[in-house]
């Protein structure tokens, strides 16, 4: 059984920064692509970054790329989620993921899920 435990959301004003942590447990972490989706109020789950291996290989959704950067720690289990140039739309609960197969665009290309984080950024 894998864990996921998300940390680090918050509110912060537009233009600000946040550093999102996902703890993973369970699992040979390296082995796994690792992936953030995140839900607006009324809105459907979508897909915010992946990254694979040691964290040479990264995909974003072009609302955030180039604002957001994801990385891993291997050693420590870890993947993060660098929020810069925080916008009021970015404002989401921010979910962690381990990638199983298939379009990394897709939730059912996911299969465990931590809480999420929530992350409120004010105009």
């Amino acid at each position: 059984q894998v864990q996921l435990a998300e940390s680090g959301g918050g509110l912060v004003q537009a233009g600000g920064s946040l550093r999102l942590s996902c703890a993973a447990s369970g699992r040979t972490f390296s082995a796994y692509g690792m992936g953030w989706f995140r839900q607006a109020p009324g809105k459907e789950r979508e897909f915010v970054a992946v990254v694979f291996g040691s964290g040479g290989r990264t995909y974003y959704a072009d609302s955030v790329k180039g604002r957001f950067t994801i990385s891993r720690d291997n050693a420590k289990n870890t993947v993060y989620l660098q929020l810069d140039s925080l916008k009021p739309e970015d404002t989401a609960v921010y979910y962690c993921t381990t990638y199983k197969g298939g379009s990394v665009y897709y939730m059912s290309s996911y299969d465990y899920w931590g809480r999420g984080t929530q992350v409120t950024v004010s105009s």
